[in-house]
């Protein structure tokens, strides 16, 4: 019968390596196993047939050689191990771990004739034996069958709680590696949202510029306040434009529809707006804007509608029927700080409450490339809490 070897079996039916400590008490068990068969008969060998005590003993010690290779060659090593015991009382713990470790396989078509030699070999050295009497055979054989049966019955379940463990640490496995994959495409696909907004402000403030230059570069009768105040416009934008154009430096653009203009992305200005429309969807939210809206930067301020749409989101998908909050405190000069609260609901499960998914990892990227921080926690009096500090311009 041929071998699978092990580099080619499934990952699930690869035995783990053993300790030194399995080693030993698996060894010391064989030992044990052997000197309780042979003690009785090995007695009237040495007295009766001392050629016979040292041929078992040798025989012993061969199988108990043989089974360091159980692992690599399972199906030979049972079936040598188990034929022997038919000539060797010795061999009889040797044969039970082999047949044990061929069990772990869980496969029939060598288990059961395994099993069978082991049977045959059994009886024929318990009919051998000088020691037997007439009757024994009736009582020994079921024994027998019984501790082969339980041997294989031992080794199958081993084999399949082998098998289970190592199909759920493959699956932790990839289902880490699959998770990883996920953050790294959310954090590439909010990275590219961002270069195709970019793309519209960059786009306004260099043709206000070039239309500027130009008007300096072919009016000759402008008065000079005229040109200083042209001049300060052209250095203004070109400033801005630079800032702006800071925040994305090193983002690629693989999508050949990022050339393509988008409409012209929210500021601070409509959060007010994203309120209402929560609230005409059904959300019970409050808004506490005390800041100009006008005086916040167009950067600063489409970070900041985000970070109000991410929160009122998640509200919507985890805590539909609980009041929220949104807050905008801060000064020019200073930071902007957006909070977005909500009462955690009762009675759901914790799986089902606000957690951090794609949309705030896309939105902690967005943040920190606006310069700014994301927290996120839950307070004693079971408040989930969005709090993001940006950086506000003098």
């Amino acid at each position: 019968m041929s071998e699978q070897p092990r580099a080619s079996r499934p990952p699930g039916s690869a035995a783990p390596p053993i300790s030194r400590w399995g080693h030993i008490w698996r060894f010391s068990l064989v030992l044990l196993l052997s000197a309780a068969g042979w003690t009785e008969i090995a007695f009237w060998q040495w007295d009766h047939a001392r050629w016979w005590f040292w041929l078992d003993l040798a025989v012993g010690m061969t199988t108990l050689i043989l089974v360091v290779w159980r692992r690599r060659w399972p199906t030979s090593v049972a079936f040598v191990t188990n034929l022997l015991t038919a000539v060797s009382y010795t061999a009889g713990g040797p044969a039970t771990l082999a047949l044990f470790s061929l069990a772990t396989r869980r496969r029939w078509r060598a288990i059961i004739p395994a099993g069978v030699v082991a049977v045959v070999a059994g009886v024929f050295s318990l009919r051998s034996s000088p020691l037997y009497a007439p009757g024994d055979l009736l009582v020994v054989a079921p024994v027998l069958i019984a501790i082969i049966s339980i041997t294989v019955a031992w080794g199958m379940y081993t084999g399949s709680r082998r098998e289970l463990l190592a199909t759920l640490r493959e699956r932790a496995e990839t289902a880490e590696a699959e998770q990883s994959a996920r953050v790294a495409q959310a954090r590439i696909g909010e990275r590219t949202r961002i270069a195709r907004e970019m793309h519209d402000v960059l786009a306004h403030r260099i043709s206000t510029v070039t239309m500027h230059a130009g008007a300096l570069a072919y009016r000759q009768d402008l008065p000079a306040d005229q040109v200083r105040e042209t001049a300060a416009l052209i250095h203004a934008n070109a400033h801005q434009a630079l800032v702006e154009l800071r925040e994305v430096l090193g983002l690629l653009r693989d999508d050949p529809r990022d050339a393509a203009p988008d409409r012209p992305q929210p500021d601070a200005a409509a959060i007010a707006g994203l309120i209402e429309e929560a609230r005409a969807s059904g959300l019970r939210v409050s808004g506490d804007i005390a800041v100009n809206t006008s005086l916040v930067p167009p950067s600063v301020g489409r970070t900041a509608y985000r970070v109000v749409q991410e929160g009122l989101t998640n509200v919507r998908k985890h805590a539909t029927h609980t009041a929220a909050s949104v807050e905008l405190r801060g000064m020019p000069g200073e930071e902007l700080v957006v909070t977005v609260r909500n009462k955690m609901p009762l009675g759901r499960p914790g799986s089902d409450l606000p957690t951090s998914g794609l949309g705030l990892i896309g939105l902690r990227e967005r943040v920190e490339l606006a310069g700014g921080r994301l927290t996120r926690e839950v307070t004693a009096d079971r408040n989930f809490v969005l709090a993001v500090w940006l950086p506000w311009p003098a």
